[in-house]
C-alpha cells in the first residue's frame, strides 16, 4: 500500500499515541461509550447528540427489534445470496469442472506433437478457465455483511454477531466448500441465536456442515462401528477437542484427555452428505449410523447411554449449562466490551446472568448495558480490522471506492481478512495483538486512500465535533485545524486516538 501525504513527524506521533496505554482517569464520554465500545461507530451529523440523551435506552432499544440480526431475505440486495446446501453444491459442481479441465489438459499434454501442416497450424482457441465459483459467492456474502454493519443504529447487535461468530469460527482458507459456505455459516448458525439461548447456537453450530468439514469431522470413525471395523480407522478429535477448549469449557477447566477421545466417540457419524450423496442431499447435515461409535460413553463424570445421534446432543446440552462455560463465556464477552483485563465484578456478574438465565444471550447483552465498569472504563481498546473499517466507512459515508472488493483488501492487508482466522480460537481481542508499528502504518495507508477517495469530504472540524464530541484532545483537534488539505485533515481524523479506541 502506498504511504500517505502526512508528514513523517505527524504519522510517528499519531502511532505512537496509539500505542501508548490509556491511562486517561477521567470517565468516558456516555454517548461515544454507546457508539464505539458497543456499537460500530458515530455517522456525521447529530447521532452523537442523539445517544447521549439516553445511551442506555438506545442501546437497549435495538436488543427490542424483532429479527434484527437477521439478513433480510427480501431485499433486493440479498436476492443473490445462497443457503449453506447450495452454496457446497455449488462448490462441489466446481471443483469437479476444475478437475475435469486439469485432466484435459494433462492428457493434452501426454499428447504426440503432429506433423506440421504444410497449410499451416490450424486455428485453436483457448479453452477458458472455470471460474472460481466460491470468490462469487464469498463477495457476495461480504458485501451483505458490509450492507448490515452500515445500516445498523447503533450496531451493538452486529458487533455480538461478530463476537460470536469469531467465537464459534470458520477459516474460508480451509478449503473452497468453507470459503463459498462461510458466510451462510454466520446467518444460519449464528444470527438467528445472538439474542437467543447459548444451548441452541452450540447446537445449530456443531451440527452445521460448515463447522463439521472446517473440523474434520466427516474424518472421524468410531473404532468399533461397522465402518471402524471394516476400514481399520479412528477417530479423529479435532471437533470434540475445539468445542470443550474454546466454544464451551475453556483452557483448565478439569476435563481431561480421556474427556476428549470419549467425546469425539459420541461425535462419531456427524457429518456432511458428500457429492455422490449416498447419505443424503450433498451439503447437508447427515448422521451415519455405521461410523457412529456404538454403546455408552462417559463424560466429566457422568454416563450417556448409547442413543445414536442424541448422545451427543445430550452432552452438549449439559456442557452448555456447566459452570466452567458460564465463566468462560462471560469472561470473553467482558474482554470484548469492556477491557482486555475485564474487572473480575463484572465477569462474575455476567456468570450469574448466564446461568440464572439457562444461558439467554439477550439478558447478557442487556446486563453488559446495565454494568457501570462498562460506562466508567476508559476506551482503551484498540479497534479490530474489521470495527476500524466499518467506522471508517460509516464515518465518510458512500465513496468512489469499489466495494466489497475495496474492504476485504483493507481487512486482509491489516491481519483480519473476513471469515479467515488464523485457528479454530479466531483473531484475538486484545488491543496489543492490533497496535504495532506495522499496523498503525497500514491503518495510516488505508485512511488517506479513504480520504482520497471519499465522493464528499466536509469540513474535518464539523466531522471531529459530530464523530468525537467533547473527547476529542486538544492534540488531535489542533492537529486536524492545521491541516493542509481537507483530505489530510480527514485522514488524520480517521486516524485520531479518539477514532481508533473503543
Amino acid at each position: 500500500m502506498e504511504h500517505t501525504g502526512c508528514c513523517d513527524q505527524r504519522r510517528l506521533r499519531t502511532e505512537a499515541t496509539l500505542a501508548a496505554p490509556v491511562s486517561n482517569p477521567v470517565p468516558p464520554d456516555k454517548a461515544l461509550v454507546a457508539l464505539n465500545r458497543f456499537g460500530l461507530g458515530a455517522r456525521p451529523g447529530d447521532e452523537l447528540g442523539k445517544v447521549a440523551a439516553d445511551p442506555r435506552g438506545y442501546l437497549k432499544a435495538e436488543l427490542k427489534q424483532q429479527d434484527i440480526a437477521l439478513i433480510p431475505p427480501d431485499d433486493p440486495r440479498n436476492a443473490g445470496l445462497l443457503d449453506s446446501t447450495a452454496a457446497i453444491q455449488a462448490s462441489m459442481a466446481a471443483a469437479m469442472e476444475r478437475k475435469t479441465a486439469r485432466d484435459e489438459k494433462a492428457a493434452a499434454a501426454m499428447q504426440p506433437t503432429a506433423a506440421a501442416d504444410p497449410a499451416g497450424p490450424a486455428e485453436t482457441k483457448p479453452k477458458p478457465s472455470v471460474p472460481r465459483v466460491e470468490a462469487d459467492i464469498y463477495r457476495d456474502e461480504a458485501q451483505a455483511r458490509f450492507d448490515k454493519a452500515l445500516a445498523a443504529t447503533p450496531g451493538f447487535v452486529e458487533r455480538l454477531v461478530g463476537f460470536w461468530s469469531n467465537h464459534f469460527c470458520v477459516s474460508a482458507a480451509k478449503a473452497p466448500v468453507v470459503r463459498a459456505s462461510a458466510g451462510a455459516f454466520e446467518r444460519e448458525a449464528i444470527r438467528p441465536f445472538v439474542l437467543g439461548r447459548f444451548a441452541d447456537m452450540l447446537l445449530a453450530v456443531e451440527h452445521h456442515p460448515t463447522m463439521l468439514f472446517y473440523l474434520d469431522n466427516q474424518q472421524s470413525i468410531g473404532p468399533d462401528s461397522r465402518a471402524g471395523k471394516r476400514r481399520g480407522r479412528g477417530l479423529n478429535e479435532n471437533l470434540a477437542r475445539e468445542i470443550l477448549e474454546l466454544h464451551t469449557l475453556g483452557v483448565g477447566s478439569g476435563y481431561v484427555q480421556a474427556d476428549v477421545t470419549s467425546f469425539a466417540g459420541m461425535l462419531t457419524g456427524w457429518t456432511m452428505a458428500g457429492r455422490e450423496g449416498r447419505l443424503g442431499e450433498p451439503g447437508t447435515f447427515v448422521f451415519n449410523a455405521n461410523t457412529h461409535q456404538p454403546g455408552g460413553a462417559m463424560l466429566l463424570g457422568k454416563a450417556y447411554p448409547g442413543a445414536g445421534m442424541g448422545q451427543a446432543e445430550a452432552a452438549l446440552n449439559d456442557i452448555a449449562r456447566h459452570p466452567a462455560t458460564a465463566q468462560h463465556i462471560a469472561t470473553k464477552l467482558a474482554r470484548h466490551f469492556i477491557a482486555d483485563d475485564p474487572p473480575p465484578q463484572s465477569v462474575a456478574r455476567l456468570a450469574s446472568v448466564f446461568t440464572k438465565s439457562d444461558g439467554d444471550l439477550r439478558a447478557m447483552a442487556l446486563a453488559l448495558i446495565d454494568m457501570p465498569e462498562a460506562w466508567s472504563t476508559p476506551l482503551a481498546k484498540l479497534r479490530s480490522p474489521f470495527d476500524y473499517v466499518v467506522a471508517l466507512r460509516r464515518a465518510i459515508g458512500p465513496s468512489a471506492g469499489n466495494e466489497p472488493q475495496r474492504s476485504l483488501r483493507w481487512l486482509a492487508v491489516s491481519g483480519e481478512p473476513l471469515w479467515q482466522p488464523p485457528g479454530p480460537n479466531g483473531f484475538p481481542d486484545r488491543a496489543d495483538a492490533w497496535a504495532s508499528a506495522e499496523g498503525m502504518k497500514t491503518r495510516l495507508d488505508i485512511a488517506w486512500q479513504a480520504a482520497r477517495q471519499a465522493d464528499d469530504i466536509g469540513n474535518p472540524n464539523d466531522m471531529l465535533a459530530s464523530l468525537i464530541g467533547t473527547s476529542v484532545s486538544a492534540e488531535t483537534s489542533q492537529a486536524i485545524s492545521r491541516a493542509e488539505s481537507k483530505q489530510q485533515g480527514l485522514a488524520l481524523l480517521l486516524m485520531a486516538p479518539e477514532f481508533q479506541r473503543r
